[in-house]
């Protein structure tokens, strides 16, 4: 044994032949601190060894490396610039001095080899994958850029081109689609891995493959001339500003670090990384998006440990009610292989359910992610019926008829008389509470909201409504179910709106107010989606979520939470309503919509929408673009905290979460109480201070008050 630690080992094999394994601990290998130093370690160790003629990598696990630890992240980048630096180039070169140990290296990547995997591959001479290889770098989505080497070594790998693509993306490839561009040497079969990487080695060892031109090539400068230089990199800042926008530095730090680095060794090119890395890891973009990573792995975690405790196997679904929901639901369930039985009292609306599926299948037959034998296994997992008596045999129907609390309360107690005693029911409730419905059952235990989102196949998010009633039982079978369908379950308790809704409504009526005052919706719209960062601004999304229905619930809310929600008087949104201006349903709402000349959707402010808005609302004026998005976000952010402190959500994390799957918040802003933990929450109680006096939304409770004044944080 050369060298032994916790995260690696390195050891002698026949004829001179060294091999690195990585084999933490825990149930993949990353690359956190200690592992970095094992590594110089080991290297360290090999370089003094004497008489190794090469090295294999490989990991003893079934991925390679997943990459960096980032839950030392948020402590590393709380320091000063000077110490991230520091860290940052020490461990970077760490991957230097591996790369220039005086023998041929090569890499064995199985599994996952990403961020700081891939770039030890990097370090590597030569790589060979095996068939279930994942390689790439992915710190992109965490606002970030490879900091350990990535932007040196990739461009010169593959092309500065291909490397641009593959870090400004962060999409990882498969073992053949990596060999095509030139990241890895070969590709075989799981079972011949090391086999191969060790011909490999012997091979290059012997002189046979040229490894010192390799490894040159990875110290140089890029091989581009000048024009070659400006193509490649205008090219990728193009696609790059099309494609991310203003609100995400990362990938035009990428752009510009790799073009400058380009006519730079290797030495000069990792300062700049380095540099770059900093800069990125101070940015509110990446606090957030790093946030978000760590709470998107808190609802996974948290998810899987409820559907481990789950008693009940769910193997048939039942919706209740076709249309476009049911219909969506019903193929979210059928597509993930839990057969669906769909029942309407309508012909026409189950066709229309049907038809739904049939289309979300017919695109993806277009994209080529579906096959004909998919989409045929998939409607064949559909049965409509008209029958109450097909449901007999459900292991949990999903209650997803019209949004009225009587006609909804009159359908489940038919569905309790007709299933069996251990069938879990679910209401497909996006405002009505829980508890009411729950009324009109005998056994309540087995009841619980589960909230989809239009469109179902896309949005990720399903609220799951926990009752008074509702047992753990009930609650662990749902979340197991929907992990099973595909989405990502969020567990909150009953109340008027449960988590999405009541934050959304605060908002929309700060917009309303805001109308009333004189602002034009579509300078509103334009600034919450071009400044905010929203996917769509809040006219733009009442058309869009349907303004009668957007009009039935506010006033599910405003009878919840009356203190608060009372509606507005001359509310725009009721006046659109009793217009007939129902939004993209009808063609009418905030805006028109149609089609152009070419059959291309148009969009256009209406003037329809003016005539009935400007009577009632104050002379119109021009609004400062803080200001619109203070009255607007700071009503939600209020309402949010209010769901945390009375306990309707669990944890910051899990409501950020919910809004970023359920309403598509902003990711470069990390969801609701990351956005307020960045402005600060002594600055965000002042600038709720400052609105006050529009209204309660506006008011801030005691809670947030005493967590400002004491330097608390909600993801203490």
């Amino acid at each position: 044994m050369i060298y032994s630690g916790d995260s690696l080992s390195v050891s002698m094999l026949d004829d001179g032949f060294a091999e690195l394994v990585f084999d933490a601990k825990g149930s993949v290998n990353k690359f956190d601190r200690q592992t970095v130093s094992e590594l110089d370690e080991a290297t360290a160790a090999l370089a003094s060894h004497g008489g190794v003629k090469g090295v294999l990598v490989r990991s003893n696990k079934g991925a390679f490396i997943v990459g960096a630890d980032i839950t030392e992240f948020t402590s590393l980048f709380a320091l000063p610039d000077e110490e991230v630096l520091t860290w940052v180039g020490n461990t970077s070169r760490v991957f230097d001095r591996f790369e220039d140990l005086p023998f041929p290296t090569v890499c064995a990547v199985n599994g996952f080899a990403l961020g700081g995997g891939c770039e030890m591959a990097l370090a590597c001479d030569m790589r060979v994958a095996d068939n279930t290889t994942r390689i790439g770098l992915p710190e992109v989505k965490l606002g970030l850029m490879p900091g350990f080497g990535g932007t040196v070594r990739l461009p010169r790998v593959i092309g500065s081109d291909n490397a641009l693509e593959w870090m400004t993306t962060g999409r990882d490839r498969n073992g053949e689609k990596a060999l095509k561009e030139g990241a890895v040497d070969a590709v075989v079969s799981a079972d011949k891995l090391r086999e191969a990487a060790l011909a490999m080695l012997k091979d290059a060892a012997e002189g046979k493959l040229n490894w010192e031109a390799r490894r040159a090539q990875k110290k140089a400068p890029l091989q581009l001339n000048k024009n070659e230089s400006m193509m490649s990199f205008s090219t990728a800042a193009a696609m790059v500003a099309a494609q991310a926008g203003k609100h995400y530095p990362a990938p035009h730090m990428m752009v510009e670090t790799v073009q400058k680095a380009s006519t730079l060794d290797r030495d000069g090119a990792l300062t700049l990384e380095n540099q770059g890395f900093v800069k990125l890891a101070k940015t509110d973009a990446a606090k957030a998006q790093i946030g978000i990573f760590m709470a998107d792995q808190l609802v996974k975690s948290k998810g899987k440990k409820q559907a481990k405790s789950a008693t009940k196997d769910v193997k048939l679904n039942a919706v209740l009610g076709a249309g476009i929901m049911g219909g969506g639901i019903a193929y979210q369930s059928a597509v993930k292989g839990i057969p669906a039985v769909m029942k309407d009292i309508n012909r026409d609306a189950l066709d229309l359910g049907l038809k739904e599926a049939a289309t979300i299948l017919g695109k993806g037959m277009q994209r080529g992610k579906v096959d004909a034998a998919k989409m045929a296994a998939t409607l064949n997992a559909i049965t409509p019926t008209l029958e109450y008596s097909t449901l007999k045999d459900a292991d949990m129907v999903i209650e997803a008829v019209v949004e009225n609390p009587k006609v909804k309360g009159i359908v489940l107690k038919e569905v309790e008389d007709t299933v069996a005693d251990d069938a879990i029911i679910c209401s497909n409730t996006s405002t009505i509470s829980i508890n009411q419905l729950a009324e009109s059952l005998e056994k309540p235990e087995r009841f619980c909201g589960m909230h989809f989102f239009n469109p179902v196949h896309k949005m990720p998010l399903v609220e799951i409504i926990r009752g008074k009633d509702t047992s753990d039982d009930t609650i662990a079978a749902v979340v197991a179910t929907t992990l099973k369908m595909g989405k990502t379950p969020i567990v909150v308790n009953d109340c008027p709106g449960f988590l999405v809704n009541r934050v959304l409504f605060p908002y929309f009526a700060g917009f309303g107010k805001l109308l009333l005052d004189g602002a034009d919706f579509t300078a509103v719209d334009k600034v919450m989606e071009k400044v905010f960062g929203w996917p769509m601004g809040p006219a733009y999304l009442m058309d869009v979520v349907g303004i009668d229905t957007g009009d039935h619930a506010a006033n599910v809310m405003a009878e919840g939470i009356p203190e608060r929600m009372a509606r507005l008087d001359n509310d725009p949104s009721t006046l659109m309503y009793k217009a007939d201006r129902l939004g993209q349903k009808n063609g009418k709402g905030f805006y028109n919509y149609g089609v152009d000349k070419r059959g291309k959707p148009t969009k256009t402010a209406a003037d329809e929408a003016y005539a009935l808005i400007n009577p009632v609302s104050a002379e119109r004026k021009e609004f400062d673009k803080d200001e619109i998005i203070a009255r607007l976000m700071i009503p939600m952010a209020n309402e949010a905290i209010r769901c945390l402190e009375e306990g309707i959500v669990d944890s910051a994390a899990e409501a950020d979460m919910a809004l970023l799957y359920g309403l598509g918040f902003p990711p470069f802003r990390g969801g609701i109480f990351r956005y307020i933990e960045t402005m600060g929450l002594a600055n965000f109680v002042a600038l709720a201070d400052k609105y006050a006096h529009l209204g309660p939304i506006y008011q801030i409770s005691d809670g947030v008050r005493d967590m400002a004044a004491n330097g608390k944080s909600y993801f203490a």
